[in-house]
């Protein structure tokens, strides 16, 4: 477990969380997923399932309260961000700011690239930019993005 500032920490996810995650996946991803045509009540829910994986996940916390969860997994030349959800009444208040944050702190740590995709219009699109997200690719329904590391500030003195 690691805590952060205000009131949050990470805790590494366990394979009873699956359900919980994928009804927040369910919930976050509803609005865009029904503007793209794609809304689906029940592969909404499996899709998380299929490729859930606790090992590479983990669960934002606030107030004692699973509010959030993010998967930072290996790939070939970086690292893949996936299943990043905050729940809505946490959303707009810096806490993905913060969590994304830490995330990349470690992977700038590995100096690892982190790529990601992001559905066509969404509003996570504009967080992942703010932190240093580029487009590599698009397509009708999906945005892909990476982000290559940047130095530590220890390594610039």
């Amino acid at each position: 477990m690691s805590a952060h500032g205000a009131g949050w920490m990470l805790r590494s996810a366990a394979a009873a969380d699956v359900e919980v995650i994928a009804q927040l996946r369910a919930t976050v991803m509803r609005g865009d997923l029904e503007r793209v045509g794609r809304y689906d009540e029940h592969r909404v829910r499996q899709r998380l399932r299929d490729s859930f994986s606790a090992q590479y996940t983990s669960i934002v916390m606030a107030d004692s309260e699973l509010v959030g969860c993010v998967t930072v997994r290996p790939t070939e030349g970086g690292q893949w961000l996936e299943h990043f959800y905050l729940a809505p009444h946490h959303q707009g208040r810096g806490l993905g700011s913060a969590v994304l944050r830490t995330v990349l702190e470690r992977t700038d740590a590995q100096n690892m690239t982190v790529r990601l995709n992001v559905l066509q219009g969404s509003a996570a699109r504009r967080l992942y930019e703010r932190h240093g997200f580029v487009v590599e690719t698009q397509d009708p329904i999906d945005v892909f993005m990476a982000r290559p590391p940047r130095p530590s500030p220890a390594a610039k003195a």
